[in-house]
């Protein structure tokens, strides 16, 4: 029989009770980070391909690339790139059995974000 007091029922996990971890939050930045990538990489090959095709339209393109919206999407993969690749080992280091306690998960997640910022003002800086 069906059961008649079902929204009478609370929701579980609800977003007012649910506290979201930062492993979760890591993991889902991790997803972020890797489309954000793609997109980076179809403004370079935007710009590859407008250098093949015409003049003005490579001016376009270059206006984009080299303006402060440019720069900002590649200050931003870079940032990308450092926190990805931390986020990728620090899964491999998980896929062997080891930092799956609560604590040192909690420690991997902020050295990510932490390592990934320092490497991309060192990266910055450089450049």
């Amino acid at each position: 029989m069906a059961d008649v007091n079902r929204g009478n029922r609370p929701l579980s996990p609800h977003l007012q009770i649910y506290r979201p971890q930062l492993t979760s939050i890591t993991s889902i930045l991790t997803r972020i980070t890797g489309n954000a990538l793609i997109l980076a990489s179809i403004l370079v090959v935007w710009w590859l391909l407008a250098a093949s095709y015409d003049a003005d339209y490579f001016a376009v393109a270059d206006a984009v690339v080299t303006g402060w919206f440019g720069k900002l999407v590649f200050l931003g993969s870079i940032w990308a790139i450092w926190y990805h690749m931390l986020a990728g080992l620090r899964h491999l280091y998980y896929d062997s059995g080891r930092g799956l306690d609560i604590p040192t998960a909690e420690r991997l997640g902020w050295a990510c974000i932490g390592g990934s910022v320092v490497l991309t003002l060192i990266t910055v800086v450089i450049l």
